[in-house]
């Protein structure tokens, strides 16, 4: 959906699709209501949400799913999950008019070549852009078509292609692990866990700095040592060249600095209609409906063009859609089956015997494990928060804590897990070998993990809320 460039993106390298196992995790969970003795736990209504009710856990009698039951799933899946599915999808074809515009692609030209010759700033700079691409929007395969430009980018001032991806990559990735309005990943685990959407947006906004600057940092240094010394650099096979910086024919015009300025309108709008009214999500694809249609105007989109980009955005999130239902359906089978309170059970019995901040850390473990089965942020979310929202509050962990748990860990796995689909094909179309981008980047990732396993001990330490 965008128009970048003419450069094809290379093919995935063969791997299990994430639906496949999703698939074999929902006939795992139909095989469990046969083992797994059935239980339930009392629950009651607080602030429109349902709680877990500790200590009131009992054995009833097990229900026996067969294989209609197993094929329904899917159904049941989408439909209690189209109000996720649905917001993703919207905000999706939102994107689809933004990027159609051309806006993105001219601003991305236009400091390209202002930065040109300023290398100091090149670095922490574009990586801004695409933290914050990442941090508001979910910004993810649609950064793939920029990685060409900037690694030729990088190598006209010195660097080497690892520089050049790993500001495109690491900086859409520190976005994702901080979330800050992330839809896609913290918008729909606080949906599922009945959180205000986008609140304890000041912890993250904190986390995205340091997370920023540590980035920032490590990319820059890395660079500086190829400039000094390029035998210490990755050069690939010699397919990209240096950048033509004197490139005009797409120019960055007043129509596209228009639409971005109402991009960002759009957000401080939703941040005070969250934080003043309570906005949910249908408010905030409301509010993207809205945004759509003035960025249709100012960029003198015919109508048919209109409904033409805004499917084509949507088309872009399906599979990520679609992901929700199915993972959703696991949550079907271990509810139908009576059995996902006695998960609960027994997950809670074991991280009772540790002390609190043990309990948060403990979820911060099972999300990076899930997250390497289930790379997709909206899946794993759909997937993983109805079971951690309740087990969170019978540990004694805040919701919002256990929420800020999987936005990091599906943050930092985005940029090393080789069962991330977008990552992976970003490496190919970088002719990066997955075993030199490990050997780079495991420091950063090092230090990522251990920022943020202290983050989530902070948050749960302050009882990070509002519950």
């Amino acid at each position: 959906m965008n128009k970048v460039t003419n450069l094809s993106i290379p093919k995935k390298t063969r791997e299990i699709n994430v639906f496949v196992l999703l698939t074999i995790v929902l006939a795992i969970a139909l095989i469990l209501t046969y083992v797994v003795p059935a239980g339930e736990y009392q629950r009651t209504e607080i602030d429109g949400r349902s709680v877990v009710v500790p200590n009131t856990y009992k054995h009833v009698e097990s229900a026996s799913l067969n294989l209609m039951d197993f094929a329904s799933s899917f159904h049941k899946g989408m439909v209690e999950a189209a109000d996720i599915i649905f917001f993703v999808l919207i905000i999706g074809g939102s994107f689809g008019i933004i990027v159609s515009t051309g806006a993105i692609e001219a601003f991305i030209l236009s400091a390209s070549r202002k930065l040109g010759n300023k290398e100091k700033w090149l670095i922490p700079f574009m990586m801004l852009f695409f933290a914050i691409g990442g941090s508001l929007i979910g910004m993810a395969e649609e950064t793939l078509v920029y990685i060409p430009i900037l690694i030729s980018l990088a190598l006209s001032l010195g660097f080497d292609v690892i520089t050049g991806t790993a500001i495109v990559l690491v900086g859409a990735s520190i976005g994702f692990t901080t979330a800050v309005m992330n839809p896609f990943t913290v918008g729909v685990a606080q949906g599922i866990a009945k959180l205000p959407m986008f609140s304890g947006i000041g912890f993250r906004i904190v986390l995205f700095i340091i997370m920023y600057i540590v980035g920032a940092w490590f990319v820059y240094r890395y660079a500086a040592k190829v400039k000094a010394d390029p035998s210490k650099g990755f050069f690939g096979d010699g397919k990209y060249t240096k950048i033509d910086k004197t490139k005009t024919d797409i120019p960055f015009t007043g129509r596209h600095k228009a639409v971005l300025i109402c991009f960002l309108l759009n957000f401080v709008i939703i941040a005070f209609g969250v934080i003043k009214y309570g906005w949910f999500m249908t408010e905030i694809s409301g509010m993207f409906i809205i945004l759509s249609i003035i960025v249709g105007f100012i960029g003198r989109i015919h109508p048919n063009t209109f409904v033409e980009n805004f499917m084509s955005g949507s088309a872009g999130v399906i599979s990520g859609a679609l992901i929700i239902g199915v993972a959703k359906a696991v949550v079907v089978i271990l509810t139908d089956g009576r059995i996902i309170d006695t998960i609960l059970y027994s997950a809670a019995s074991v991280l009772d015997s540790v002390p609190a901040y043990l309990s948060a850390v403990g979820i911060y473990i099972f999300q990076a494990i899930i997250n390497f089965i289930v790379p997709s942020g909206s899946g794993q979310a759909a997937l993983t928060m109805p079971i951690i929202a309740p087990l969170a509050d019978l540990v004694g962990v805040t919701r919002q804590t256990a929420v800020l748990a999987f936005s990091i860990q599906d943050g930092i796995g985005n940029i090393i897990l080789p069962t991330s689909g977008y990552f992976m094909a970003g490496l190919a179309l970088a002719g990066i070998p997955w075993t030199r981008w490990v050997k780079w980047i495991l420091p950063l990732i090092a230090m990522q993990y251990g920022i943020g396993l202290i983050a989530v001990i902070v948050a749960h330490l302050i009882g990070y809320g509002p519950f």
